[in-house]
This record gives structure tokens, C-alpha cells and sequence, in this order.
């Protein structure tokens, strides 16, 4: 187990993925527990290799017994260690979550769904853990053509925003496809241990230069940095419930592994902070995309869609943790990378449950909800109040380094830009609060009296992963200067 548990990460969903169709067959009803079962025995092999980082260190891992840079190699150090047990973690939520969702949304497509369901998780979990450039590429490929079928699946409009995702997804893997043709160009290895070795020497070339501009292109559009998001909102507004609370917490994060991953391991940090200005660059685009997506997320009277301005805006943070290329800097971006997944996951729960009782998802049409579902609504209430950044919440301790981190790089623009956003995030939240706790009950209305407004909650394998995501986000606030000092600070390049 010690020596496979980084290939188990992986090639249980994937064999699960091919079994699914054929179980489903014969039985549609076990497409379900097959999932679960998958992704739990993933979710405990990524937890395991976590456990292997922190004991002994850097895992090195050859899929054939070929030796790298021949052979494909996965490395697992403490950085995406960490986000493996993040990406695990919350899908297993989201399957358990998606039992009622896809019965009532897609009750035709549920083998199918589940199906490429687990291949999308298989191209997250690939993405992370490869060490090899052009693997990479394959397991982004496999993310994002089950994440185009997923979408597609939705309700009216999700086909027109699914071909508007296929045509950006297609751009931004040109771009990352000819980055790395042009690193092998010049240096004969894809391998991101062998490159990190080989570039500095080459880090003049006009060559080098292109693949690099190439690279964050083309993770830019795949995580939706402004201004190349414009594929987002579609998307996670129309795709089905269970599909938006699967891809807000995860698309974007994984993007930003890579990101982080390519400027800061395949190129030495040096090269994108002093050889030419990318993280100054990267932070002004941060500083607009935060404030842009805030304000767009004022115009929205659909939570749902509200709630994907909001994670655009939410990428602009982790990227300006990446920007300002320090260590409190980096340190609220990757810790962000948790905090925003269980934020994104608990509030993407949260609307799909209150769409499958009611049907309705307009913030004007929250009224009572505080009384009707008042467990979803409590962690709707946590969640707002860690986007906002209040304290213990996590979303505020993330926002806390990235606030030293500005301070550090004597970056008071920036201050200002997070400390405005936060006061944006408070108009919009207590916008849809105003309407599910303070509204006032009609004294002589039937449809507002005490009677006629029942509890009813979520089916329980809705409830508890949203219980799940509301308390996450109040316990990584409690222990994140734990979560800093056990993973985060060994993640950091060497020199930050």
C-alpha cells in the first residue's frame, strides 16, 4: 500500500468509471454505491499518501518501472499532497450529495452520469499528482471533455454555454499543448524534475519565453482568471445541480495547482518574479478580477449565478496570493485553495438543495427558507460569512495572509482592493440573508402565516455533506495556523 497508494489515487475511479456502465446495465441503482466506494477508497489512498509525505518525504513514483524522464513519473510532495486529499475529499461529498439531485434532474442519464462523473474526478486527481508535462496535459484533457458533457446535461441554455466552454477549453489546451512542445524543443524532457534542472540555463530564449507565455495563457482560461472567465458563469448557472457543486470547488483550484506548479517548479521562482514581471502582471489581473467579479455579482438577482461571479472573483484571490511572490503571499494562496473549496462547496450544496425542494433559486425568492430549511440555511450563513472574511471562519484567515502578504511587498493598492471586496461580499450576502431570515411574516397572508410555513429540509444524503462543508469551514479557520505548520510551510518553493 505504501509504494501503490499514489497509483490507487488514480486508477480506482478510473477502473470504476468503466465498471459503472456495465453494472448500471444490469442494475441502474448501483451506479451509486459503486461511486461512493470508489471515491471513498480514493479519498483513503490520497489521505495515505498525505500521511507517507509528511512521515518521509518527497514520494517518487515510476508507472511501469521506467525511469523518468524516459518513463512517466508521479511526484507527491507536501503541496499536492495536500490539494489531492482536498480534490478526494470533496468529491466523495459531492457523490453522496448527488443521490436525490440527479434522480429528480436526470432520472434517463444516471449510469452515464455517474460514469463520466468519476472521470472527471480521475482527470482532477491526474492532474495533481503528475510529474510529467505532457501527462498533465492527458488528465486535463480528461477533465475537461467529462466537464463539457457534464455542463451540457443541464437545464435550458446549458448546451449553448457548454459549446462556449469547448471553444475556450480547446484555446487554453492549444496553448498549454504548445508550451510544452516548445519546452521539449529545447529540451528534449517533459519531465518536471528533469526540466526544473535543465531551464535555468535557458531561461533567455526567446523559446522559453513563448512556452512560457503559452503556459499561463492557457491555465488562465482553464481556472477562469479575468478577464479570460467569460466561460464560466454559463456554465456553472445551467449545468445540474450535483455538476456545479463539483466543478466550482475544483476546476479553478486545480488550475491554480498548476499554476503555482509551472512559475514557481518547472521554472525557478526567480524567473517570473525578477527575469521578467509575470507576478506583477498576475497581480493587477487578481486585483481586477476580484473587484469585477464582485461587482457583476451585485447585478444578479439568480444566486446560483451570483455565487459564479463570486468565484471568479474568488480566483482573483488565490492568483494574487501568487502575484505578490512572497511567503504570506504564496501562504494565503494555497491555504485559500482549501478554504475556498469548502466555501464554494458548501454554498453550490446549498443552492442545489433549495432547488430540489422548491424549484426556485432567486434571491427575492428565499423568503422563509430560514424556517423551512433551517440547517441549509445556517451553513448558507457560514459560508457567507467566510467569504466575507469573518473570523473563525476560514475564508478570513486565508484573506489575513494575503493581507500581510500585500503589506509585505509594500502593495497598499491591493490592501485596499481585498479590504473593498469584503465589504462588496457583506451588500451581496446579506442581500439574500435580508430575504431568508428578515423578511417579515404576512400577518393575513395563507402563504406567510406560522402554519402553512413547514419544515422541510433536505433529503439526508444532502444534508450531511452540506452539514459536512459548513463545519470544515469553521474548523480550518480553528486550525489553520495547524494546517500552516504541519503542510503549507513545506509546500512553499525553496527561497519563499
Amino acid at each position: 500500500m505504501i509504494l501503490q497508494s499514489p497509483a490507487l489515487v488514480i486508477v480506482i475511479p478510473l477502473i470504476f468509471a468503466f465498471l459503472n456502465p456495465l453494472f448500471g446495465w444490469w442494475r441502474k441503482g448501483l451506479c451509486y454505491p459503486i461511486t461512493l466506494v470508489a471515491l471513498s477508497l480514493s479519498f483513503l489512498a490520497s489521505l495515505h499518501t498525505l500521511h507517507i509525505v509528511i512521515t518521509t518525504g518527497t514520494i517518487h513514483y515510476y508507472l511501469g518501472g521506467w525511469k523518468p524522464p524516459w518513463g512517466i513519473e508521479y511526484v507527491v510532495d507536501y503541496l499536492n499532497a495536500f490539494v489531492l486529499v482536498i480534490v478526494s475529499f470533496v468529491s466523495l461529498m459531492v457523490a453522496i450529495y448527488s443521490k436525490r439531485s440527479v434522480e429528480q434532474e436526470l432520472p434517463e442519464k444516471i449510469v452515464f452520469f455517474y460514469c463520466i462523473f468519476l472521470l472527471q474526478v480521475t482527470g482532477f486527481l491526474g492532474i495533481v499528482i503528475t510529474g510529467d508535462l505532457f501527462n498533465l496535459y492527458v488528465f486535463l484533457e480528461i477533465a475537461s471533455l467529462a466537464g463539457y458533457a457534464l455542463i451540457a446535461v443541464g437545464e435550458d441554455g446549458a448546451p449553448f454555454a457548454s459549446f462556449n466552454y469547448v471553444i475556450f477549453g480547446t484555446i487554453g489546451a492549444c496553448f498549454y499543448l504548445l508550451g510544452v512542445g516548445y519546452l521539449y524543443i529545447v529540451t528534449g524532457s517533459l519531465n518536471i524534475a528533469d526540466l526544473s534542472q535543465i531551464l535555468p540555463n535557458l531561461y533567455h530564449s526567446k523559446v522559453v519565453l513563448v512556452a512560457f507565455a503559452f503556459f499561463l495563457v492557457g491555465v488562465s482560461i482553464k481556472m477562469a482568471l479575468f478577464p479570460l472567465h467569460v466561460w464560466l458563469p454559463d456554465a456553472y448557472t445551467y449545468a445540474p445541480s450535483t455538476v456545479s457543486a463539483l466543478l466550482a470547488p475544483l476546476m479553478t483550484k486545480v488550475g491554480a495547482y498548476v499554476m503555482i506548479r509551472v512559475m514557481f517548479t518547472v521554472f525557478a521562482p526567480y524567473f517570473s518574479i525578477e527575469l521578467i514581471p509575470v507576478t506583477t502582471i498576475l497581480g493587477w489581473m487578481a486585483a481586477a478580477a476580484i473587484l469585477f467579479g464582485a461587482i457583476l455579482a451585485l447585478a444578479q438577482i439568480d444566486l446560483k449565478r451570483m455565487l459564479a461571479y463570486i468565484l471568479v472573483s474568488e480566483v482573483g484571490y488565490i492568483t494574487l496570493g501568487v502575484g505578490l511572490a512572497n511567503r504570506n503571499g504564496l501562504t494565503g494562496a494555497i491555504l485559500h485553495i482549501l478554504n475556498d473549496a469548502f466555501m464554494m462547496l458548501a454554498l453550490f450544496l446549498v443552492v442545489g438543495a433549495i432547488m430540489y425542494r422548491s424549484g426556485k433559486r432567486e434571491i427575492s425568492q428565499l423568503r422563509y427558507l430560514h424556517r423551512k430549511m433551517p440547517f441549509t440555511m445556517a451553513v448558507f450563513v457560514i459560508a457567507a460569512l467566510s467569504v466575507i472574511g469573518i473570523p473563525p471562519t476560514c475564508g478570513f484567515f486565508s484573506k489575513w495572509y494575503l493581507i500581510l502578504g500585500a503589506i509585505d511587498a509594500n502593495k497598499w493598492i491591493f490592501v485596499a482592493v481585498l479590504l473593498v471586496s469584503s465589504l462588496l461580499n457583506v451588500i451581496l450576502f446579506f442581500r439574500c440573508i435580508e430575504n431568508a431570515y428578515l423578511e417579515p411574516v404576512a400577518e393575513n397572508s395563507s402563504v406567510g402565516s406560522e402554519l402553512a410555513i413547514t419544515r422541510e429540509e433536505s433529503p439526508l444524503t444532502m444534508l450531511v455533506p452540506t452539514l459536512i462543508a459548513g463545519a470544515g469551514i469553521l474548523s480550518f479557520g480553528v486550525l489553520s495556523g495547524k494546517i500552516i505548520s504541519t503542510i503549507i510551510q513545506f509546500a512553499l518553493p525553496a527561497g519563499f
